[in-house]
């Protein structure tokens, strides 16, 4: 912010004024970031400085390697992992590290449960995240297993081989072919 803007116009043309009044600027302007960045760093959803704090807070193993994303997520998915876990519970975790849409199928007669990624193709980029954070909030009992979704031949059979090209086939397996 220009603060000379905001005092008479006669201080328009007093060069000591104008240099005080860069000064102030400056120093308001750094003060006002500042402040920015530390609201930002009081939510997990925008922190970028404080996830360690974070982590031993919430009781996340801090994993630096992991990008700030990945770290966020899985604060998050702590957070949304505390008290009694439902079957809601754990599509809303599972969706956070997908960021995508999950069904979670129930096996009581086997003691199990599957979650099924509907919403993103692929494997989740934080896979090993998400199973340690569902190991944590699921009942000891219950086994997990994890069911990914892929383009199959009928959902890729409307591309010419030169459009097909422009992917590997891995690649093709996992690319959003509806935009």
């Amino acid at each position: 912010m220009r603060l000379i803007e905001l005092l008479p116009d006669y201080y328009e043309h007093n060069a000591t004024m104008k240099i005080l009044q860069e000064i102030l600027s400056d120093a308001t302007d750094l003060l006002d970031q500042k402040m920015d960045n530390t609201i930002l760093e009081c939510f997990v959803s925008t922190s970028d400085q404080l996830l360690s704090r974070y982590d031993v807070i919430f009781g996340v193993k801090t994993n630096v390697s992991l990008s700030s994303q990945a770290r966020r997520e899985r604060i998050m998915a702590k957070i949304s992992g505390v008290g009694t876990t439902t079957k809601e519970m754990i599509v809303d975790v599972a969706s956070r590290y997908s960021n995508g849409e999950v069904e979670v199928i129930e096996d009581n007669s086997q003691y199990c449960f599957k979650v099924k990624f509907v919403g993103t193709l692929g494997i989740p980029s934080d896979l090993e995240g998400l199973k340690a954070t569902i190991e944590e909030i699921k009942p000891a009992h219950l086994a997990v297993d994890y069911e990914y979704t892929y383009n199959t031949w009928r959902d890729i059979s409307h591309l010419t081989w030169n459009q097909a090209q422009k992917y590997t086939w891995s690649g093709i397996r996992t690319v959003n072919l509806d935009g």
